[in-house]
């Protein structure tokens, strides 16, 4: 063979042997292992809602109120077909109509139902019906359609009793004094006739209770006048807008038990009512809320900042009540609010958090105010602030100082630096120490002391209990007599006048007993050896100055 065949072909077997050793021919020629945690499949979703309960039931009334019975049958597990399970698709929907309860908020929006039932987990009820024979339980019963899935549709026991309901109905009586163009019209697949209900009626019926109000005001303040003979007297109003509102509910409740509205209306209508039953019961508990918040401020009209606490925690009930208010609406929608709540809740604490020093300040105006620990009008000394009171707040307290400038000083402050109180106490504290020359003789000094006790125990302006007068010591240039009372007043300006009266008494009583009092003084005494053994000749002199 010649040479350049062989060099051809051991080419050849070379890229051939590279091409099947390389990763990505092995991974084409060889089959991929599947994943070990591959996700399962998700179930398919039925395009006409039948998932849940909640879904089945509201698409069969849409595609029902549309005039669509070919898709409203496809709701229907019955082995009736074609013309057969139209007209008993269009019997059901008339029946639901007419009798069924407006409940469909209760219904379950899980794919396995509300379960009430463990031995028929894939029954559910819608609700009950009246008959002829007796009541009727509206069910629904999960059946599996092959491709589609396991889905939700009426039961077969429900859609036996069906034709026998139908014949029991009647034409409905809205359909008796509403014309007919206000229902046949429709705006957004909704009657006109709804439409002028929302828009006009319950405007209309709102003033309706607004001229009853006045009407029942008229006939009580007429017998007022009548029995009290004040002329003056005003109409009283009788109904507050709370009330009218639910005046308003009831009344809809009342015609939606005499009237023949469709399901869908009714529901629209009972849910409705309840909303506005809602709105007036919040909006009552505030009113009531008000009127507390007000009654506590006039009988705490003394405590200062207790209209600042009071006006708090009125807010805080307020968004109570419409949290509360909020969260029973969205449940009836049937809304679960858990997750939105945890976030609310994070961000409530990262506010907190930013507004920890705020938040401290106002729990310490809180406490204080609750303690009275600070009034308006309170002399008292913050740390280095001495002053007057003049407002008690909720994050600070404003003081006038002594230089007639306001101090804020923050509540957290406040609550931990001692505080004293200069205005409360109830008696004075006169306390003056009193310095005699060392010239006085202990005849004089048991004189001074016996009357000075004596002057003050027959003032009445000082507690008599609470006299002392004693010698203390020998001090360094005096000897001092402590003086020790009480005065009976609360007034600075008072203590001021009375101490003046007494410190003038005692410097008589000390000059009665022929002494003086003493100033700071030094005595130097210097001495000198003699050559001689009698004493030393001391000479002395006195340095004095003046206190």
């Amino acid at each position: 063979m010649p040479k350049f065949r062989i060099r051809y072909l051991a080419i050849i077997a070379t890229l051939c042997l590279t091409v099947l050793s390389s990763p990505s021919t092995l991974s084409q020629v060889i089959p991929a292992k599947p994943a070990a945690n591959q996700a399962p499949p998700e179930p398919p979703k039925d395009t006409l809602g039948r998932t849940t309960p909640r879904g089945a039931v509201l698409g069969f009334l849409n595609a029902s109120k549309k005039g669509n019975n070919e898709i409203a049958a496809l709701y229907l597990n019955t082995p009736l077909r074609g013309a057969e399970a139209e007209e008993l698709a269009h019997q059901l929907a008339i029946v639901l109509d007419r009798r069924l309860p407006a409940r469909l908020n209760m219904l379950s929006d899980q794919p396995e139902g509300s379960v009430p039932d463990p031995l028929r987990p894939d029954e559910d009820m819608v609700g009950t019906i009246t008959t002829a024979k007796g009541d009727l339980e509206i069910s629904l019963e999960r059946v599996d359609r092959g491709k589609v899935g396991k889905v939700w549709v009426f039961s077969r026991t429900t859609l036996n009793a069906i034709p026998d309901v139908y014949r029991e109905l009647s034409t409905s009586p809205v359909e008796q004094f509403i014309p007919e163009f206000l229902v046949k019209t429709r705006i957004a697949n909704v009657p006109l006739f709804e439409w002028l209900a929302v828009f006009i009626g319950l405007p209309f019926l709102y003033i309706l209770t607004g001229l009853l109000s006045r009407l029942i005001g008229l006939g009580v303040g007429v017998l007022r006048r009548r029995f009290l003979g004040a002329a003056t007297i005003r109409n009283p109003r009788i109904l507050s807008p709370p009330i009218r509102l639910f005046l308003v509910a009831l009344t809809i409740r009342w015609l939606l038990s005499e009237v023949g509205l469709p399901l869908l209306a009714r529901q629209f209508w009972s849910t409705m009512s309840l909303m506005i039953a809602v709105i007036a019961c919040m909006w009552l508990l505030m009113i009531l809320n008000g009127w507390g918040e007000h009654y506590l401020v006039w009988r705490r009209h003394n405590l200062s900042g207790s209209a600042s606490v009071l006006r708090l925690f009125r807010r805080l009930i307020d968004g109570l009540i419409l949290f509360a208010g909020l969260v029973f609406i969205l449940y009836h929608f049937g809304v679960n609010p858990t997750a939105a709540f945890a976030g609310i809740g994070v961000g409530g604490i990262a506010i907190a958090l930013a507004a920890q020093k705020t938040l401290e300040n106002v729990i310490a105006g809180i406490s204080i105010i609750a303690d009275q620990a600070v009034r308006v009008g309170d002399s008292l000394k913050v740390g280095d602030t001495v002053g007057t009171v003049e407002d008690v707040g909720l994050r600070s307290t404003r003081i006038r100082t002594l230089d007639r400038t306001i101090v804020c000083v923050p509540n957290g402050q406040i609550a931990n630096m001692s505080l004293e109180t200069f205005s409360v106490r109830d008696k004075c504290w006169f306390h003056p120490v009193v310095g005699l020359r060392y010239d006085t003789n202990s005849i004089q000094l048991r004189s001074i002391v016996t009357n000075i006790r004596r002057l003050l125990t027959e003032d009445s302006r000082v507690d008599s209990t609470s006299v002392r007068v004693r010698f203390l010591r020998m001090g360094a240039f005096s000897l001092d007599v402590d003086i020790f009372a009480y005065v009976y007043t609360q007034d600075w300006n008072d203590f001021l006048a009375i101490q003046e009266e007494l410190l003038l008494s005692i410097i008589d009583v000390v000059h009665q007993a022929g002494a003086a009092i003493a100033l700071p003084s030094q005595t130097m005494y210097l001495a000198s050896d003699s050559s001689d053994k009698e004493s030393a000749a001391v000479s002395q002199f006195s340095v004095k100055r003046g206190a």
